[in-house]
C-alpha cells in the first residue's frame, strides 16, 4: 500500500511543480506583453506631444484662414495613419501574446497529461486483481478531458483568430473613410 501512497505522493508533487513552473511562464510571458505595450504607449505618446507641438506652431503662423485650413487638413492624413499604424501595432501585440500563453499552457497541460497516463499505466502494473475496469474508466476519464481540453483550446484559438480579424477588418475601414476624408478635404 505504501508504494501506492508514494506513488500518488510523488504525483502530485510533481503536478504541483508543474503548475508553479506553468504559472511562473505564464506570468513572464505576461509581463512581456505588457512591457511592449508600455513601450508601444510611451513612443506613441512622445511621438504625438512632439507632432502636436510642430503642427500647433505651423498654425500659429498661418497667415490667413485659408492656409490655417489646409494646414489642418494636411495633418489630419498622417495622423490618421498613425492611428492605423498604432491599431495594428496594439493587434499585433495581443495576438503574439494570446499566442504564447496557449503554447506554453499547451506545452504544460500535454505534459502533465503524459505523466497521469503514466501512472495509471504504473499503477495498474501493480493493482490487485480485477480493478482492470477501474483503471479504465480512470483512463476514460482522463482522455475524455483531454478531449475537451482540446476542444476548448480550438474554440479560444477560433475566437481570438475571429477578434484579431474584426480588428483588422475595424482598422482597414477606419484608414479608408480616413482616407475619403482626406480627400475630400483637399476638393
Amino acid at each position: 500500500m505504501t508504494t501506492y501512497t508514494e506513488q500518488f505522493s510523488a504525483a502530485a508533487k510533481a503536478n504541483a511543480e508543474a503548475q508553479i513552473a506553468l504559472f511562473s511562464q505564464l506570468a513572464s510571458k505576461t509581463f512581456e506583453g505588457v512591457e511592449k505595450l508600455v513601450d508601444l504607449n510611451l513612443k506613441a505618446a512622445r511621438s504625438t506631444l512632439e507632432e502636436s507641438q510642430a503642427a500647433a506652431q505651423k498654425l500659429f503662423a498661418a497667415k490667413d484662414p485659408q492656409e490655417f485650413f489646409a494646414l489642418t487638413s494636411a495633418h489630419a492624413q498622417p495622423t490618421l495613419e498613425k492611428s492605423v499604424a498604432y491599431g495594428r501595432h496594439l493587434s499585433g501585440i495581443f495576438s503574439s501574446t494570446q499566442a504564447e500563453l496557449t503554447k506554453a499552457a499547451e506545452a504544460q497541460i500535454a505534459e502533465v497529461n503524459r505523466k497521469v497516463v503514466a501512472m495509471i499505466d504504473e499503477v495498474a502494473k501493480n493493482a490487485p486483481a480485477g480493478s482492470e475496469q477501474a483503471v479504465s474508466v480512470l483512463k476514460s476519464a482522463i482522455g475524455n478531458m483531454s478531449a475537451g481540453y482540446e476542444q476548448f483550446t480550438k474554440n479560444a484559438k477560433q475566437a481570438a483568430e475571429v477578434l484579431e480579424a474584426n480588428v483588422t477588418n475595424a482598422v482597414e475601414q477606419m484608414s479608408q473613410a480616413g482616407a475619403k476624408v482626406t480627400r475630400g478635404a483637399r476638393k
